[in-house]
């Protein structure tokens, strides 16, 4: 798996199919990001991070701090590995799960969520990381494309991958 785009573009970032995550495919990845070329975000929070992936593509297209927040501590180890490519970026490293983060969280400019699917029931899930969003920050969801949408939601299909995104205004 690799960087899209950016000025980390081509970076590669290790994984292994022995770790309990499912990346975000790179066209998905790609069509989120090219929709989000004139939005200015700073700070990342990438929910139930897994491999990490969504949180370096942001850091490779401009963003300086990204906090990943992943309870599996080899998933999080990962992470930190392919942390060290990415120079000038501040990286915040939580081994939580994403509930008991949110709890005392501060807010974001871009948050990214991509619970396992089928688990969690998201409304109040999205709700809650609603409260965390900067003024004209956004929220991506990722989720079965058999989700209904709610909240008002902005949906966009990808094959299997339904994304639902919200903006803070």
């Amino acid at each position: 798996m690799n960087i899209l785009a950016g000025r980390f573009k081509g970076f590669p970032i290790k994984t292994t199919s022995k770790m309990p995550y499912r990346p975000t495919k790179s066209r998905v990845r790609k069509s989120l990001f090219d929709k989000m070329i004139l939005f200015n975000y700073d700070t990342v929070l990438d929910l139930f991070s897994g491999s990490g992936i969504m949180g370096f593509e942001a850091a490779s297209r401009g963003a300086s701090k990204i906090t990943f927040v992943e309870k599996h501590s080899k998933s999080l180890n990962f992470i930190r590995d392919n942390s060290t490519k990415f120079n000038g970026i501040d990286f915040n490293f939580i081994k939580t799960d994403v509930f008991t983060y949110l709890k005392n969280s501060i807010n974001f400019d871009l948050i990214f969520a991509d619970p396992p699917y089928g688990r969690f029931d998201l409304e109040p899930l999205t709700i809650s990381i609603l409260e965390h969003l900067n003024r004209n920050g956004k929220f991506i969801l990722e989720c079965e494309k058999n989700q209904q949408s709610f909240l008002d939601a902005d949906v966009s299909d990808y094959g299997d991958t339904r994304i639902l995104t919200w903006t803070n205004s």
